[in-house]
């Protein structure tokens, strides 16, 4: 029943003619097709307001919000452009300050789920800074290459100055075993 529904929902929401003259998206499978210029694309599932206010009152999707957090300050800064990802590099190398950066991408599903464990593992390392770095800012291109980054997630860990490892993919168990191994205070 309930793939039914994201079925109906899907097919109500991709396509829909312009006026109320034209053909239903059912019968568009079916020649003849009207131009495309005559056809209207929906705005993403997302914009519709009855889900809109079903999925904003839900308390599930509002409790895994990633990067906003009432239990406690978080360590993720956001690097908004190659000056500043620049500048922070050059702080965990020169001043030896435990650091990750954290290359994402809002496109990135990966990215988005491990989201959370990010802000969480930040609350329990306070010591220890994030950098958040979306790699399809402007200007980036050449630092990113320069740092070898060619997928993401991507995390590089700095400890006493030095580039320590880093992890590709959205392997939390293996992010939390480094995190743990680098960083734990004793």
């Amino acid at each position: 029943m309930a793939a039914r529904r994201v079925a109906i929902l899907l097919r109500s929401s991709l396509v829909r003619p312009v006026s109320r003259g034209l053909p239903t998206f059912s019968s568009l499978s079916n020649p003849p097709h009207p131009p495309l210029s005559q056809l209207e694309l929906s705005p993403p599932l997302m914009t519709s307001p009855v889900l809109h206010r079903r999925f904003s009152s839900d308390p599930f999707l509002l409790s895994s919000r990633p990067f906003s957090s009432d239990s406690g300050p978080s360590n993720v800064v956001l690097l908004q452009d190659g000056d500043q990802v620049t500048a922070a590099l050059e702080k965990a190398k020169d001043v030896k300050l435990p650091a990750i950066f954290y290359f994402t991408a809002t496109w990135c599903g990966p990215c988005r789920a491990i989201a959370p464990v990010i802000e969480q593992l930040s609350q329990e390392f306070p010591h220890v800074t994030t950098y958040k770095i979306d790699i399809d800012q402007e200007g980036l291109g050449s630092i990113l290459s320069n740092l070898h980054i060619y997928s993401v997630p991507t995390f590089h860990f700095f400890h006493d100055g030095q580039k320590a490892t880093e992890v590709v993919g959205a392997d939390v168990q293996r992010l939390k075993n480094t995190m743990e191994n680098l960083y734990k205070q004793e």
